[in-house]
């Protein structure tokens, strides 16, 4: 395994009490004074130099920086650690890369949305401010679609969004039979089309949910040489929580629009009032309908029309794919 190298460049933004008791340190300390245009106070330590602008800001600058801060700024000046421990242990976090996630895997109706979103170090560290985190803890759509919009403004061209709609998704899942392959294409169709546009990019990122192999089976040629990495709760990653945000940002939109389409709401998940709403919509235009809007294979399908005296052959749909029942296993004392 690499060494992990140390960053040498921070910029933190302190409050006024911060920067009088930041200037003390530097002018009683063990420190050599200097001169910087703009500056409130500006020293040069032990292996770094240490500048305190009228703005607010404190920039520390040299192979000593990320110690400067860990024992002497955050200890005696932000009062907490706070501050540059992801990016000393976990340089790879602000490193060029793509993180991948998806949205609508679990929700009956709708699309399953695939997006992929490109980060360098500007970027991770100006999404990190904006607060861009896994989608899960976005409580309302609002707050979703608004941060959304920033995320595709600071990106600018370096995201992809790979919507499959219900009927795609239906003969993708018909010709593939397993919702984990149909991931694995629609990743890899995301991560070259973001090559496409960032073709230096040197590692994908995405949640465990699969063989790596999937994915590297489903890319093509111009996809093959990228480096994947799959883990859990990978949307701690901040390149995974944009695309999560960007995914999700595409389901909701996607969903409204379906809703309007067949003159509807469509409740989001697989829970009773999604139930109720499918028996409405079969009740207006048939079983069928599923086929445009609703990921047929869920078990939802079965407990909609079973009450309805419809069946999935009577609806024109596919069939039900294969369960196999529980076993509950004991354990067998030694």
């Amino acid at each position: 395994m690499r060494a992990m190298e140390k960053k040498t460049s921070y910029t933190v933004k302190l409050t006024p009490a911060q920067m009088d008791e930041a200037a003390r340190i530097l002018r009683e300390g063990n420190y050599r004074r200097r001169t910087v245009e703009h500056a409130v106070a500006a020293a040069a330590g032990e292996d770094c130099q240490i500048v305190l602008y009228k703005s607010g800001k404190c920039l520390v600058q040299g192979k000593g920086a990320a110690d400067w801060i860990t024992f002497v700024l955050e200890p005696q000046v932000l009062g907490e650690a706070r501050l540059g421990y992801e990016e000393v242990l976990n340089p790879d976090s602000i490193a060029p890369h793509m993180g991948v996630d998806e949205s609508g895997k679990g929700d009956f109706f709708g699309p399953l949305v695939i997006a992929a979103a490109y980060v360098d170090e500007a970027i991770a560290k100006d999404l990190k401010a904006m607060n861009v985190r896994d989608s899960k803890t976005i409580t309302t759509d609002k707050a979703m679609q608004d941060l959304a919009r920033k995320i595709r403004s600071r990106l600018g061209d370096r995201f992809t969004v790979v919507a499959i709609g219900p009927s795609a998704y239906n003969r993708l899942y018909d010709q593939m039979g397993s919702v984990n392959r149909i991931l694995a294409w629609g990743h890899a169709k995301a991560i070259e089309n973001l090559l496409e546009k960032v073709p230096g990019c040197p590692r994908a990122l995405s949640d465990q949910f699969g063989p790596e192999q999937q994915i590297q089976r489903a890319l093509q040629q111009k996809g093959r040489k990228i480096k994947l990495e799959q883990r859990h709760r990978a949307e701690s990653d901040v390149a995974v929580a944009a695309a999560s945000i960007l995914a999700r940002s595409a389901f909701l939109s996607a969903m409204e629009k379906l809703g309007q389409a067949h003159g509807v709401t469509l409740p989001k998940g697989a829970s009773d009032k999604v139930r109720a709403a499918a028996a409405e919509l079969v009740q207006k235009k048939g079983g069928v309908v599923f086929l445009e809007t609703a990921k047929c294979h869920f078990k939802t399908t079965d407990d909609v029309l079973g009450p309805l005296g419809k069946t999935r052959k009577s609806e024109g749909l596919p069939p039900a794919p294969e369960r196999k029942p529980y076993v509950h296993r004991k354990k067998v004392s030694p």
